[in-house]
């Protein structure tokens, strides 16, 4: 056991007298020299700040998007009539797009029945008649024209309630 504890501490003298820096560094310092005889690189100027004309924002009158929407008409809770949408109600195909990404492009006339013609976000075209919802906002039809569907929605007032809205969607000229 002891030939062989020689032998590793000699070993290992032997790795740590290879691995000991050699004195000669005149490659490297030569080297260094050149590097800095060298010029310096030219540095290109920056370019120049442009000035911004200043910004006046003119939403200052309107209300914060943080506090709740004043809502015109009050009606009392107790005595008024109570508006609530039909969460139980199965929701339509057009349901799951808000009014926004819906439009009108055109009609047809069965009869006395007129109905609307809805392109959603995705390009499908919709059949809707009065009666139907659209929209995320509890939206239902009342009214089809020419030119314009009326319907009435059912949104939150800000205080716990719901409120009726008019809403209409414009028939929209193709593309």
């Amino acid at each position: 056991m002891r030939p062989a504890r020689t032998v590793f501490g000699v070993w290992v003298c032997l790795m740590l007298v290879a691995c000991a820096p050699s004195t000669d560094y005149s490659d490297l310092q030569e080297f260094m020299a050149q590097v800095d005889a060298r010029p310096p690189p030219r540095t290109e100027p920056l370019p120049p700040i442009e000035t911004v004309a200043p910004f006046s924002y003119l939403a200052s009158t309107q209300r914060s998007p943080f506090e709740p929407p004043v809502v015109l008409k009050r009606v009392d809770r107790q005595s008024g009539p109570k508006v609530t949408p039909d969460l139980n109600r199965v929701k339509q195909f057009l349901e799951q797009y808000p009014i926004g990404q819906l439009s009108m492009v055109g009609t047809l006339a069965q009869g006395a029945e007129i109905y609307g013609l809805i392109q959603d976000a995705d390009g499908g075209v919709h059949r809707v008649q009065s009666g139907d919802f659209m929209g995320t906002d509890h939206g239902q039809i009342e009214r089809i024209s020419d030119i314009r569907i009326n319907l009435i929605e059912i949104v939150p007032d800000g205080i716990g309630g719901w409120v009726e809205r008019e809403r209409a969607v414009s028939l929209t000229s193709g593309v």
